[in-house]
């Protein structure tokens, strides 16, 4: 006999509708409330304070020493090479830079050159503009200028960067745009150092792979000073080793002392060993070889 149908549940039917009625009322509530788009968010206004002459003093001395901190960098590591101020703990300034400030050999030397450069355009350069060098790659293109000129290409850097201090890129295009004006074919300086070229010159031969240091600047040559004598040699056989000021001066000291003690005729394999330092690829002595060539300028001495 089928079953006679079930009566609905009334409390389920009930819940049923408290829950439509919440539902109806919600959407309700929705459709009241403002479009998001044209809602208006209230920000409390902070209110700032203009500096007062004090501080903007103060700020402009800060400024100040940012801008300066790698030219007083460069100027402290040149007194503390020139006193000698590192010789209770470390035999060489190099060593004594690595220890203690992670430098290279290099990084201490672009620090010094910079700050020779800076202290260069700090002199010079109209001191109304008030724009200097913030860091030593800046002004490193500057190098390869003369000091005089030095400024001069500084200041074309500032108006190429509308007044304010202009980038690595701008201050080597300003160089650039001096050295071609100049409209000279050779662009080496007095004191730079560079490599020998051979290839098939024979009047260079066994001089491959020397270094050179530049005595006298010709059209289309140059007279370079190597550790046997000088030669006078076409640009098509040199290369610059793009040194910096301070590692021209070592190779020139090394120079004039590895020439001193070839003039005197020693033996062969003492004349081979200065041939090798007549070929080094680097701008320093080894511990090892300063103590060589110090025993053999004692012996020459005499």
């Amino acid at each position: 006999m089928p079953k006679p149908p079930s009566k609905p549940n009334k409390a389920t039917s009930a819940a049923s509708t408290d829950s439509t009625s919440a539902a109806n009322s919600a959407n309700e509530g929705i459709s009241q409330q403002v479009d998001p788009g044209s809602a208006t968010i209230t920000v409390a206004a902070v209110e700032v304070t203009e500096l007062t002459e004090q501080e903007i003093s103060d700020r402009l001395h800060l400024e100040r020493k940012v801008e300066r901190a790698f030219f007083e960098a460069g100027k402290a590591l040149m007194e503390l090479r020139d006193r000698k101020l590192y010789r209770s703990t470390h035999k060489t300034f190099e060593e004594y830079c690595r220890d203690r400030f992670g430098h290279n050999r290099r990084q201490s030397y672009l620090l010094m050159d910079a700050a020779v450069i800076f202290d260069n355009l700090e002199q010079k350069c109209d001191r109304n503009d008030h724009i200097l060098p913030t860091n030593e790659w800046q002004i490193r293109p500057l190098s390869k200028l003369d000091p005089d000129i030095q400024p001069e290409a500084w200041e074309q850097a500032v108006e190429s960067a509308k007044g304010k201090v202009p980038s690595h890129r701008i201050v080597k295009d300003a160089v650039q745009r001096i050295m071609e004006r100049t409209q000279v074919p050779n662009t080496y300086q007095l004191g730079e150092v560079c490599q020998i070229l051979a290839k098939d010159n024979p009047e260079l031969r066994g001089k491959g792979g020397c270094w050179g240091i530049i005595s006298q600047v010709n059209d289309f040559s140059c007279t370079v000073k190597l550790w046997d004598g000088e030669y006078t040699v076409g640009l098509q056989h040199m290369k610059s080793y793009n040194y910096l000021p301070a590692e021209c001066e070592q190779i020139r000291v090394i120079c004039d002392r590895v020439n001193r003690v070839y003039s005197r005729g020693l033996e062969e394999s003492v004349q081979k060993f200065l041939e090798s330092l007549g070929k080094l690829n680097r701008a320093y002595l080894t511990a090892l070889e300063e103590k060589v060539l110090n025993l053999l300028e004692s012996e020459t001495s005499g």
